[in-house]
């Protein structure tokens, strides 16, 4: 089993990972068929694996990086806690007419946070409610198998639920100006003095409104005419009208040519709503423009489980794959891809996949 790190590598990230992927961890044997393996120890992963242990079956629960996947380690806790230190500010800056924001102190704040809760998610705990966890790169080897660690876990039933990652966007030049994802932006201790963000869905709105009042200078480009396109219009003008009214530069139907990082600065090219071609200039970059499901290398086609690589893998209205005896939660297979989202379909995977 690989280790795993975190930055900066402090005392709260140490007792993070000592909970989600603690070192020296020593899987355990395989024995006999699973009622149920699950690959993947996020929400959907997690709510599967203690579900179906708690009805007395035995289960296999394998992760190959953090347990508690992006809603502990790079999502909804971090981005709360950093919400919430930002509300604070502004508020206090509302009532006194100032109040110098702290972003050191903001960013120690959630890692605290996130490692003090991280016993809830941790591998100690599922092992505790019965589960078998195994910490390391899991795939399908057959319609009935998975090998993990140069084990053989057989199954009657399992369920994928390897959630998303961050998509970024193939705009040239992007990749080389070493873009900030959900996954990187919560190591930060110093704040960027300009950030651009790309992408106006949830995640892009919430952290440009967070770093504008922290003092970052934030501007956010949308390629679409308007922000959080899976939302009523109404909500996305409202906040975009918060958005402004904190000070954030946004660019609606921005169409990005190309970025160019130029020593400590990024400059993006793109053309406006009105058809002017323009440049921001950062000094970081927040890619949010979408999510991608986590299908790849995980022998799905061994499985017999068919999944497109944008949308993820194919379900029908039980959350059964092609393959019978496989089920998807989560991300990897859902449109919608959040945290209550994710526990509602894992709810769904146990009463189809257990009785």
């Amino acid at each position: 089993m690989s280790g795993a790190s975190l930055e900066p590598r402090d005392a709260h990230n140490e007792r993070l990972l000592a909970n989600v992927h603690p070192p020296g961890w020593k899987n355990p044997e395989a024995r006999g068929t699973y009622n149920l393996a699950v690959l993947g120890g996020g929400t959907a992963g997690l709510v599967s694996a203690g579900g179906a242990a708690g009805l007395g079956a035995r289960v296999a629960l394998v992760e190959k990086h953090l347990m508690g996947g992006d809603c502990l380690n790079f999502g909804c806790v971090p981005s709360k806690s950093l919400l919430r230190s930002a509300h604070a500010r502004a508020e206090a800056a509302r009532v006194t007419g100032e109040a110098a924001p702290d972003f050191a102190a903001a960013m120690e704040r959630v890692r605290r946070l996130r490692a003090q809760i991280s016993h809830h998610d941790s591998a100690a705990r599922f092992k505790g409610l019965g589960v078998d966890v195994y910490l390391g790169e899991g795939r399908f080897t057959g319609p009935r198998s998975i090998e993990v660690g140069g084990q053989t876990l057989r199954f009657a039933r399992a369920v994928i639920a390897t959630g998303s990652r961050a998509g970024v966007p193939p705009i040239p030049g992007l990749a080389e100006a070493a873009p900030l994802t959900n996954e990187t932006l919560f190591s930060l201790t110093e704040a960027p003095r300009r950030l651009a963000v790309i992408g106006g869905g949830p995640i892009g709105c919430e952290m440009a409104q967070a770093f504008q009042r922290l003092r970052t200078q934030v501007i956010l480009l949308e390629v679409a005419g308007r922000l959080l396109l899976k939302d009523d219009p109404e909500a996305g003008r409202i906040v975009l009208e918060a958005l402004r009214r904190d000070g954030v530069e946004v660019s609606l139907s921005a169409k990005i040519s190309r970025v160019e990082a130029r020593g400590g600065e990024k400059v993006i090219r793109f053309t406006g709503a009105d058809g002017k071609e323009s440049e921001a200039r950062a000094d970081a970059i927040l890619v949010a423009a979408g999510r991608v499901p986590r299908v790849e290398n995980l022998g799905l086609e061994a499985a017999g489980v068919a999944y497109d690589p944008r949308k993820g893998v194919r379900v029908d209205d039980r959350l059964r794959t092609t393959n019978p005896r496989v089920y998807a939660a989560g991300d990897v297979c859902s449109r919608h891809q959040f945290t209550h989202a994710a526990d509602f379909m894992a709810r769904t995977v146990l009463a189809n996949a257990l009785f």
